[in-house]
């Protein structure tokens, strides 16, 4: 019999070990994942093979290549299998993240999506890739985002995605974002990401009145740093959890922003946009089950720009006009819950 006991024994070690791998919930902006083809009802002309960026079939192909490179990396130090689920913002279609999840690197571990069209006058989009092994899409919807007309222009921005699902089995609400951008000032755009935070936050203060620690998750590339009053107001962050009340949201990144840690960079100056914020019911260590363990800026040394006018930045996909190579303008964000 003593075979079979220290057998046991050894299942019962590894049994535990696998259950306290953490859980990975990430983040990436994937810059302008276009097709190559025409698409007559957005401003796609730029993206196509005789437009300002030459993307040619081969540019598309390399491209997702190389975003394959980056989400097969993000949380496999802590995770073999990575990402549970992860938001990505600024793709074209749900074809594009078809033929993403295709890729050699991600095909195996056959991902799923969720993708709206979004209304915004470029045509990106936000959108979702999740493992099924981890996570179970039990309803999504787009949330239209209304700004307000300038001078008699309505403006069209992205919608806001909402999931909700059962992450490890646990019921979880996600919400991804991409925020209207700072064009036109920082500061005179600013009510546009306020009425894009109030989106998620609307809904999400529902979800508390039922459940004061009900699971949320709130990501996306916000065009706003983790002190601006959208995080810190409207959606009203906190960067302590024994600082938290009823209601507020726990920001891991403003320790990280106030280090002068960024996901992006612009006139050599980083910001920190690109945040996934969550409800006390990840924080609150009297809640069952998933509970926020860390943060990370995913930024290793291949994605960043080694020579140039971008040098030290995100190695961008696009330098100019000029086909670079590269990833994305923005390092992706992972958290991990144990």
């Amino acid at each position: 019999m003593r075979p079979f006991f220290i057998f046991f024994c050894l299942l019962g070690i590894y049994t535990a070990q696998a259950q306290t791998n953490p859980i990975v919930v990430s983040f990436y902006n994937l810059e302008n994942l276009f097709d190559t083809i025409n698409d007559p009802t957005i401003n796609d002309e730029d993206f196509l093979p005789n437009g300002a960026y030459a993307y040619t079939t081969e540019v598309y192909t390399k491209k997702l290549s190389n975003l394959s490179d980056v989400l097969s990396q993000l949380g496999t130090d802590k995770n073999k299998d990575g990402f549970a689920f992860c938001g990505v913002a600024e793709v074209e279609n749900e074809d594009v993240l078809k033929d993403l999840v295709k890729q050699p690197k991600l095909s195996a571990r056959k991902l799923k999506i969720v993708h709206y069209n979004s209304p915004d006058a470029r045509g990106i989009d936000v959108g979702m890739l999740y493992n099924p092994k981890y996570f179970k899409v039990l309803g999504s919807q787009a949330l239209y985002t209304a700004l307000p007309s300038d001078g008699g222009f309505k403006e069209k921005t992205r919608d806001v995605l909402w999931v909700t699902g059962k992450l490890n089995g646990e019921l979880v609400h996600v919400f991804v974002n991409h925020w209207p951008s700072r064009r036109g000032g920082e500061a005179a755009s600013a009510p546009k990401r306020m009425i894009a935070a109030a989106i998620s936050r609307r809904i999400i203060d529902s979800l508390q009145k039922e459940d004061p620690l009900v699971k949320v998750i709130n990501m996306g590339d916000l065009n706003d740093d983790p002190i601006n009053k959208s995080m810190t107001e409207v959606l009203r962050c906190k960067a302590n959890i024994k600082d938290m009340k009823t209601g507020d949201m726990y920001n891991p990144w403003v320790s990280f922003y106030k280090q002068g840690l960024g996901t992006m960079a612009f006139n050599d100056s980083w910001g920190l946009f690109d945040q996934i914020i969550m409800s006390q019911g990840f924080t609150n260590k009297k809640t069952e089950g998933l509970h926020f363990d860390e943060a990370r800026v995913f930024n290793q040394p291949w994605m960043i720009e080694k020579f140039g006018q971008y040098k030290g930045y995100p190695k961008r996909a696009f330098s100019g006009n000029l086909w670079n190579d590269g990833y994305s303008d923005h390092f992706a964000t992972v958290i991990y819950l144990k």
